[in-house]
């Protein structure tokens, strides 16, 4: 295994975990396996790939950035249920 208990259980301290043994022994081996994916992926032959370039030119793609006059409360609210005080009401979620 390439994760000792000891790594497992600082990574569960850095996270703020408290680890039983079961679980310690369980993440010890998902991380085990994460980690011989990654090694599978750097046998992997990349020479002939071709490199990622940015998906845009750097171009500001966006509408110029203009001050305008933005909607009115009222006119905000008038798609609301229920609205009192300039404000939309909701149901109280929470007792």
């Amino acid at each position: 295994m390439k994760i000792s208990p000891a790594e497992v259980i600082h990574a569960a301290h850095l996270a703020k975990l408290r680890l039983d043994t079961g679980e310690l022994k369980r993440f010890q081996k998902e991380l085990n396996t994460i980690l011989e994916y990654m090694d599978m992926l750097a046998d992997v032959d990349t020479s002939s790939a071709v490199e990622t370039v940015h998906t845009t030119s750097f171009e500001n793609v966006l509408r110029e950035d203009a001050v305008r006059q933005s909607q009115g409360v009222a006119d905000a609210l008038l798609n609301s249920p229920c609205s009192k005080e300039g404000q939309v009401v909701v149901p109280k979620v929470i007792g």
